[in-house]
């Protein structure tokens, strides 16, 4: 781990912060190359209801256009949540570098938890992969979140049993 990966990092977990606010999976991602950040993003699937609005899609296409191309040899991927199927391929056909995540996915994750797209060699480009850059604090950010929408939830369901709007909410004991 490098030091500038905590430093990226907490720039990613800066865009993660955005996607909270708007009641989306805290997922932030940003692209560094030659040491600036050239692009950055945050989750918008509820709010676009668009299954590709990921972090990392979102970050790799401003990448493309900032750069004119969509060969982003050279740059690094910083993302507080290990890359799912779809974005390791995308990360693969954008020719990023190197991959450096945070909290590992135990359901999705292709950069070594549930199978490794990133470093296959059958693949025409493999990407450099650093894992558990700064862990806690991303993996911290997801249990929060996902435990405050199941509560949310439970409390709706009450409420719809008492026949009442989630916005029309009163203690009742």
């Amino acid at each position: 781990m490098d030091f500038n990966d905590e430093y990226y990092m907490k720039k990613a977990i800066e865009e993660a912060e955005k996607a909270k606010a708007l009641n989306e999976v805290p997922i932030g991602a940003v692209i560094v190359k030659d040491g600036e950040i050239i692009s950055s993003a945050y989750n918008l699937r509820e709010t676009t209801q668009n299954a590709v609005t990921h972090a990392e899609l979102i970050a790799i296409e401003k990448a493309c256009e900032k750069l004119g191309t969509w060969r982003l040899e050279g740059a690094e991927l910083y993302v507080t949540l290990e890359p799912c199927p779809m974005c390791s391929g995308a990360l693969i056909l954008s020719r990023v570098e190197r991959v450096v995540y945070g909290a590992p996915d135990p359901k999705a994750g292709c950069a070594g938890t549930l199978m490794n797209l990133l470093t296959d060699e059958r693949f025409n480009h493999q990407c450099q992969v650093v894992s558990g850059v700064l862990e806690e604090e991303c993996g911290g950010m997801l249990t929060d979140f996902f435990k405050e929408l199941r509560k949310r939830k439970k409390e709706e369901k009450r409420l719809a049993k008492l026949g009442l709007a989630p916005d029309e909410g009163i203690d009742i004991p």
